[in-house]
């Protein structure tokens, strides 16, 4: 006679699977996030020194949610566009605080002006720069092929 649990007759019926594709309880190790994002681990404990994420920890393993992986993506993005550090770290917390994420757009918005202000007054001095140094080349190549012997200066400049 063996003995039944309770509710032996009643099927018993599994938690429903996630449905596919869906990570959302996923948690990756340092590693797999270093490797994706192309980073060190070194860097992305730097961010978790700085509070820019918070993984969960158990004994010395950090374990990263889809959170903490979705905060290191907009850090990167955010530092390849050439944003401090702290801009990075207000728009997280605006992220945070706002739902409806206005006044973090409208940061974004603002910040991505500056940038673009910055980046056409680079290109402007590049610009500037390149035709100096062309009119040099110029020049220069002018006297080599010249090679009168002349006493006039290589180069002007």
């Amino acid at each position: 006679m063996s003995a039944r649990p309770p509710h032996a007759g009643a099927k018993r019926v599994p938690p429903p699977a996630p449905a596919a594709g869906d990570d959302t309880a996923r948690l990756y190790s340092i590693g797999e996030l270093a490797s994706e994002l192309e980073v060190t681990t070194r860097a992305i404990r730097f961010y978790e020194a700085k509070g820019l994420i918070a993984p969960v920890r158990r004994g010395v393993q950090r374990s990263y949610s889809r959170r903490d992986r979705a905060r290191l993506k907009l850090i990167m993005r955010g530092k390849n566009l050439g944003f401090s550090l702290e801009e990075v770290a207000q728009y997280l917390k605006l992220y945070d605080a706002d739902p409806s994420q206005v006044a973090q757009t409208q940061m974004l918005l603002a910040r991505i002006e500056r940038a673009i202000d910055d980046l056409q007054t680079k290109r402007a001095d590049i610009d500037r720069t390149l035709k100096e140094l062309k009119e040099i080349r110029g020049q220069c190549t002018e006297h080599l092929n010249a090679r009168d012997g002349s006493s006039r200066p290589a180069c002007k400049g």
